[in-house]
């Protein structure tokens, strides 16, 4: 027999005494609808749980295992995956291991201890993440993984669920089948972050307009978040009358009121498609974590008042009450699964670990899958124009190509964007494939994400790139790291437009100008490209979408603004910045470089505004006797450096010209990468952004590069070349 760890003994001294708590509501088990076995079964799956929890803690004090946030108190949950049907997806709460359990049973085949404790031991056979963190997910039970979800699982779930009603819309398809119900769950604590709040905000929105949002929102209610308290009635009085939702409460440590509380939200949902609110009071046992020793912030009375509510006992009372088990029995059961998951440990932790980093980032990329395009029946209007036309013209061809894409974001729709880069689409594709969102940017990314999840391919936009900062976990946390925990086996392939960078002539500020991009460069995964006209914007957005359809990426294009309506290039009126587009087959891939020029004396390695800037300083040069070309990066991630290499290498000189702030920019890569392939320091010089915000009025490009930057640097630069050089470059500037 497995040794008793000290928080077993309250459950093992009601098994002596047979004294057990009675239910605050004593109901009967034909009045919710449930029969003996099926509640023998959910106090089973309530032991499981229970004991995966104490034996983490023998496992992690040997060594074996590394992550022990426990579901001891929030076992109820059991009893919500009872009540809805294996297909529902279900973000999960990371103390629902019941519910995994639970589900686990109605699936043939499945073996959730074995699952779990692989898991557990961070082995690299874990059927779910591959050994890359204690999560709780399984694709065969539509769980997608959650890692430490602190609310950012709720934008997608609700996009998961808007997704839904999107494919009846659309004639059927999708993930999951089109009555399916979406639940997630979290804590009490998480339900108070600003994530939370906006995704029941979104949910509700949607739902006080008739949108369809099968949603069951699982707020599983502990009292505390690690130490801070949960304002008494919190949770209650601020859902109870919210637009949009039904609220349902219940004693999440009883298995019969959490039964029916569960069953008729998982009715309200399927059947209103409406969002449900299930506020599930339960209690957190052992503390937050292993680690956590509440003593600290708890009295011993509060201690023991939340083991006398231990939902194991009221189970076990219930089993009593109503006949199912003798206290024999319950004492074998409990034993009995206690060795049993020892056991399963035991094998367990001898199982391989992930080694290399080629074996932990091996599903960082996600697997391809088979395309979804049609062909291209109309017409190109090849008409030169500047990059907002031609990325209309493409987005157009891009939706009409693939019947699941969907566009969504602030303003996108009837005034068709800020900048006219989506006009006329809604009216041409209808208002549930061109999506006026609400102002929130983290809902925006979380209802690609969630669409993502159910088959479809999201083009979001983010009005701009300073509107992204507050919503940048939802592509770090959630979209970009989905394949890597569920070892390639769920994706959220999308495609997030960004309009941003500078040179917008004093307007905005740095609300509506902003040069940071590394929040996004550093995001293992995510591709981001930066297209500098027209033609080559049509070329990304369509990779963009390639990408994600066909290579389930996820994918940002952020798009200069200064750059939407630029015609002329020289001079007014030369249209030189206009060009023809290129037409439906005409794509970038990741990596592929763009060059202007031939010249050796100096090579320009930029993008976005860059190349504009650099076109316009590369005229000056070129009448003084400097033989110029540009690269045009275009992709600022996965960048080739090789290829870079071999479009710089014959030149005397390269300048790298950085839109971005000097720390933290593309320059910083690009410089370090081409010192590692030989090009010595002296021929290199990088000019960037200054570390700084950028202002309003006339002093907004202040802090950027500039044209007469460029040409200063560059003379400078080319002068080092030797003495020829400079004889030469003194005689064109004294002409």
């Amino acid at each position: 027999m497995v040794e008793p760890l000290p928080q077993e003994s309250r459950f093992l001294d009601a098994l002596r005494s047979d004294d057990w708590p009675e239910p605050q509501r004593p109901w009967r088990l034909d009045e919710v609808g449930l029969a003996p076995s099926q509640l023998a079964e959910l106090f089973e799956s309530q032991l499981m749980s229970r004991h995966l929890d104490l034996h983490a803690r023998r496992l992690q004090a040997r060594g074996e295992a590394f992550y022990t946030i426990g579901s001891a108190g929030h076992e109820g949950n059991a009893a919500v995956a009872g009540a809805l049907r294996p297909t529902d997806p279900a973000f999960l709460h990371y103390r629902d291991a019941a519910f995994l359990i639970q589900r686990s049973r109605q699936v043939p085949g499945q073996t959730p201890l074995w699952d779990l404790l692989l898991s557990f031991a961070a082995s690299a056979e874990d059927p779910i993440s591959g050994g890359r963190h204690k999560v709780l997910g399984s694709k065969a039970l539509a769980i997608p993984p959650q890692t430490s979800t602190i609310a950012s699982h709720l934008p997608k779930a609700m996009g998961t669920a808007y997704g839904l009603g999107l494919w009846r819309r659309l004639g059927g398809g999708g993930e999951w089948p089109a009555d399916s119900v979406v639940l997630c769950s979290f804590g009490d604590a998480s339900f108070n972050h600003s994530t939370a709040q906006g995704a029941i905000n979104a949910a509700g929105w949607a739902a006080y307009q008739g949108a369809p949002m099968p949603l069951v929102l699982v707020c599983e209610d502990n009292g505390i978040g690690i130490s801070t308290p949960t304002p008494e009635g919190w949770i209650e009085a601020s859902l109870r009358a919210r637009p949009g939702f039904h609220y349902l409460a219940c004693d999440g440590g009883d298995l019969l009121d959490t039964w029916q509380a569960a069953c008729e939200a998982a009715r309200l949902a399927r059947v209103h498609r409406q969002p449900v609110f299930l506020h599930l009071r339960c209690v957190r046992l052992y503390g937050h974590a292993g680690s956590d020793a509440q003593q600290a912030y708890l009295t011993p009375a509060q201690i023991k008042a939340d083991e006398a509510r231990d939902p194991l006992l009221v189970g076990a009372g219930l089993l009593r009450r109503h006949g199912v088990l003798g206290r024999d029995a319950l004492e074998r059961l409990y034993h009995a699964v206690s060795e049993r998951v020892a056991a399963v440990a035991e094998a367990a932790i001898r199982r391989p670990k992930l080694e290399t980093a080629d074996q932990v980032m091996a599903s960082i990329v996600p697997p391809a899958r088979p395309a979804r395009i049609r062909p291209w029946q109309g017409e190109v209007d090849a008409t030169p124009a500047p990059m907002a036309k031609l990325l209309n013209q493409a987005l157009a061809r891009l939706m009409q190509r693939y019947p699941h894409l969907v566009m969504a974001g602030e303003d996108i729709g009837r005034k068709g964007g800020v900048y006219g880069v989506t006009q006329r689409l809604q009216a041409q594709f209808g208002p549930h494939r061109v999506i006026d969102t609400l102002l929130d940017e983290q809902s925006i990314l979380g209802l690609g994400i969630g669409l993502a999840h159910n088959g479809l391919v999201p083009i979001l936009e983010i009005q701009f790139l300073a509107y992204l900062h507050n919503a940048e976990d939802q592509l770090r946390g959630e979209a970009a790291t989905l394949s890597f925990f569920s070892n390639g086996q769920y994706t959220n392939p999308m495609v997030v437009r960004i309009a941003g960078l500078g040179y917008q002539k004093g307007f905005g500020g740095h609300f509506h100008n902003d040069n940071a991009i590394a929040v996004l460069r550093d995001i293992p995964g995510l591709l981001v490209a930066c297209p500098s006209n027209a033609a080559d914007a049509v070329g990304v957005m369509q990779e963009a979408v390639r990408l994600a359809d066909e290579e389930q990426r996820v994918v940002v294009v952020i798009e200069p603004i200064a750059l939407y309506h630029q015609r002329d290039l020289l001079e007014e009126g030369d249209q030189q910045w206009c060009f023809a587009d290129p037409g439906p087959e005409h794509r970038l891939p990741v990596g592929a470089l763009g060059q202007w020029g031939e010249g050796r004396d100096l090579a320009i390695v930029t993008y976005g505004n860059g190349v504009y800037l650099s076109r316009q300083a590369a005229a000056r040069l070129e009448a003084e006797g400097i033989a110029w070309r540009i690269v045009d990066l275009r992709w600022l991630t996965a960048i080739d450096h090789g290829a870079v290499h071999r479009a710089v290498a014959d030149c005397q000189r390269v300048l790298v010209v950085d839109e971005c702030r000097r720390t933290g920019s593309p320059s910083e890569e690009l410089v370090t990468a081409l010192v590692e392939r030989g090009v010595a320091g002296e021929r290199l010089a990088r000019l960037t952004a200054e570390d700084s915000f950028i202002p309003l009025g006339r002093a907004a490009t202040a802090s950027l590069p500039s044209v007469a930057e460029i040409v200063e640097r560059a003379r400078a630069l080319v002068a080092t070349a030797g003495t020829g050089r400079q004889e030469k470059l003194a005689g064109s500037q004294e002409a």
